[in-house]
């Protein structure tokens, strides 16, 4: 029998956070020796008050659990918020039924506008399985002319993965990495079943170990906003505040904003570089197709 890839996306995710936690730290003691780390089914049964076996069919993806039963487990596992959000979206979806990811977005249409009259702000626009669908000039300045590479592999966590000046840019890669890894977890919860996430989440595990080992961490967040140190090869070092916009009409799509404070000198970085990129253009030969 099928089941459901939202209970076992959840099942999963219930047993990479009971992995997490120590006996300890629930108020229990540890006993004799553990052959895993973390928490057993029956410790979590124990402390959310049912049975082993119904906790176990709730891990296996052969269950659907209450609301109320949700809240207790979320309890006993210490979930942030955004992880008890993921935990009821998964629920959710499995009650509704299966949703179907499409392919590629298109681009919001003011989405798009909007890039456009940010001169002095690089921006770009994500979608689903972290796709850059689009961005402004400064934000090619910044990262990278996105229109050179293909378009199955302008993908922000490939590129991230696959791309030795992704690495470069980022003083803070590996934090940068994770936190993308866990939002694209997050966003997945809509698609468990999405193939052509599976094949992404299968090339990087195939290309990288820490991807590998991340992904498989089960974590999320939610994409909300932050700061970013990263080291450009014309401007120098930049510490840039990001922010997310997410599109009225299409929730899957977000607009990530990057700004510095006025008078700093990244704010000054900014500028140079928006200058520099101005320069390039003009300097560049014109082709014709």
């Amino acid at each position: 029998m099928n089941r459901d890839p939202h209970l076992n996306e959840l099942g999963e995710f219930l047993k990479a956070r009971r992995a997490d936690l120590s006996p300890s730290e629930v108020g229990l003691r540890g006993g004799q020796r553990r052959r895993v780390h973390g928490l057993r089914r029956e410790e979590v049964a124990l402390l959310a008050a049912i049975s082993t076996e119904y906790y176990a069919r709730i891990e296996q993806g052969r269950l659907q659990a209450s609301a109320p039963l949700l809240n207790e487990i979320a309890r006993v596992l210490r979930l942030n918020e955004d992880q008890r959000t993921y935990l009821f979206q998964l629920a959710a979806k499995a009650t509704a039924g299966p949703a179907t990811a499409g392919d590629r977005q298109q681009v919001d249409t003011q989405l798009r506008r909007m890039l456009d009259n940010l001169t002095a702000t690089p921006a770009f626009v994500i979608g689903r399985r972290t796709d850059i669908l689009a961005w402004n000039e400064l934000a090619g300045a910044l990262w990278t002319d996105f229109g050179r590479i293909p378009e199955q592999e302008r993908v922000f966590v490939r590129l991230l993965i696959t791309e030795p000046w992704m690495r470069e840019l980022y003083v803070d890669w590996e934090e940068v990495t994770r936190l993308a890894i866990v939002q694209l977890r997050m966003e997945s919860a809509r698609y468990p079943d999405d193939r052509h996430l599976a094949a992404l989440v299968d090339e990087l595990s195939a290309r990288d170990a820490q991807f590998r080992q991340w992904w498989n961490e089960h974590d999320v967040a939610a994409r909300g906003k932050g700061t970013k140190k990263l080291c450009h090869p014309v401007v120098g070092e930049l510490t840039l505040d990001w922010d997310t916009l997410t599109c009225a009409t299409d929730p899957e799509q977000h607009i990530i904003v990057w700004t510095a404070a006025p008078g700093s000198p990244s704010h000054d970085g900014l500028r140079l570089l928006a200058s520099w990129a101005a320069d390039q253009k003009r300097t560049a030969p014109n082709t014709v197709g």
